[in-house]
């Protein structure tokens, strides 16, 4: 694996873990949110990532031949269709006839653990690309 791999699948990671933040970030904003645009309340989202190939494959015949390096992506971001939570009351200005108000399926605590991890990841990611950096410097120095 090159220095630019490297710094390739890092920056991929790094791309990810954003979205990821973001996503998070937008969820809990919206934990009140009993209103959309679409109708109804705020519906939880999720990033869908995927990961590619490495060009490291421990069976012999990929070591041979080693696929593309590609790292990971965001495939996309998709609302989570569980059912609204639902109270009872009615002098909320979203309350159906019956007093039942439909809030957001988000939960405030996953969305905490989401943000942490990602900010691990995304430290990881840092920590890699650093290392390569300073394994290309060392490389520079030494041939100098």
């Amino acid at each position: 694996m090159s220095l630019y791999d490297a710094l390739t699948i890092s920056a991929s990671g790094l791309a990810v873990q954003r979205t990821r933040l973001d996503v998070a970030s937008e969820n809990i904003a919206n934990v009140n949110s009993t209103r959309t645009p679409e109708g109804g309340p705020y519906r939880h989202k999720s990033v869908m990532v995927s990961s590619a190939p490495m060009a490291f494959d421990l069976s012999l015949q990929k070591f041979l031949r080693p696929a593309e390096v590609t790292g990971a992506q965001v495939m996309g971001v998709a609302k989570d269709n569980t059912p609204p939570k639902t109270i009872y009351n009615p002098n909320h200005p979203d309350a159906n006839e019956q007093g039942i108000v439909e809030l957001p399926n988000v939960n405030v605590t996953q969305e905490m653990v989401d943000i942490m991890t990602a900010s691990r990841n995304y430290e990881a990611n840092i920590t890699v690309m650093n290392a390569a950096k300073s394994m290309a410097l060392r490389t520079i120095e030494g041939s100098s």
